[in-house]
């Protein structure tokens, strides 16, 4: 029983459907507004089928065949979204400064790239850290907690007085120190903080992705209103839109002095 347990990582489990409830209501909450609007076309049945099944195949629901891996040999982020969009070379035409239309600005652009280097350096490899540091005590703690109990249980076996004391010592310190290790990793939930870390990647990564795809697109027109993106990544990461464009300016500071910025991208975790 606590072999499966430890293999199943309930606390983990129960993390993944409780991100995955919170994604497929989001997602039913955007196909209903799609569809208040009017008469969806066929690109955009397509693609919210995409992400129906992208979320389905980051958080599968049952245990067997499908589960996701509780003991990678390192964190990777999160993936609930689909990889549909191509990367396009940007060719944008400037004049004074600015681009030609659409909200965008070259001043814009150069923004949401120090904003994306700010994820990749701060936040993404904060997480990264904390959460492989998260599964490592819990690879030890998985194994270590089956191996006292075994090692308990042998003891006890050979209690008894031509065995002297020892055999009841081996088995009364293993069990105390098993029951010690099987409290803090399930009872700490170790399993959901590395879950809550893997998710929380996948979120710097879905904003990191979603900055570059806009970037990519050559078509003005074809990308999201400029203004309307500036202040949706605000959003997303907790910020005001001043707030953001005071990051873009201190992450290019700091890279022109070759020095580190002292500030994460994001205010919400």
């Amino acid at each position: 029983m606590l072999v499966m347990m430890n293999k199943i990582q309930p606390s983990q489990l129960v993390e993944e459907q409780r991100n995955a409830t919170r994604l497929f209501k989001q997602l039913q909450g955007q196909i209903e507004t799609l569809l208040a609007i009017g008469s969806p076309s066929k690109e955009e049945v397509k693609d919210a089928m995409e992400k129906v099944l992208a979320l389905d195949k980051a958080y599968p629901l049952p245990l067997l065949g499908v589960m996701l891996e509780k003991f990678p040999e390192s964190l990777e982020p999160a993936v609930w979204w689909p990889k549909t969009q191509t990367q396009k070379t940007n060719k944008q035409k400037h004049s004074n400064g600015k681009v030609e239309s659409n909200g965008w600005t070259e001043e814009l652009e150069l923004e949401m790239r120090q904003v994306v280097e700010v994820i990749k350096r701060k936040d993404s490899e904060d997480y990264e850290r904390l959460g492989n540091k998260a599964l490592k005590m819990n690879k030890v703690l998985a194994a270590s907690g089956p191996l006292l109990t075994g090692i308990a249980a042998l003891g006890s076996a050979f209690m008894g007085p031509s065995n002297g004391p020892w055999a009841a010592i081996m088995a009364a310190a293993a069990g105390a120190l098993a029951s010690a290790v099987n409290t803090f990793e399930h009872g700490g939930q170790v399993g959901m903080v590395f879950e809550m870390y893997r998710n929380n990647a996948g979120f710097f990564k879905l904003v990191q992705e979603s900055i570059e795809w806009t970037l990519s697109e050559s078509d003005l027109e074809k990308r999201e209103n400029g203004e309307l993106f500036e202040m949706k990544v605000a959003l997303q990461l907790g910020r005001s839109v001043s707030q953001l464009r005071d990051l873009a300016k201190k992450s290019n500071y700091s890279r022109l002095e070759g020095s580190p910025i002292d500030e994460f991208a994001s205010k919400l975790f």
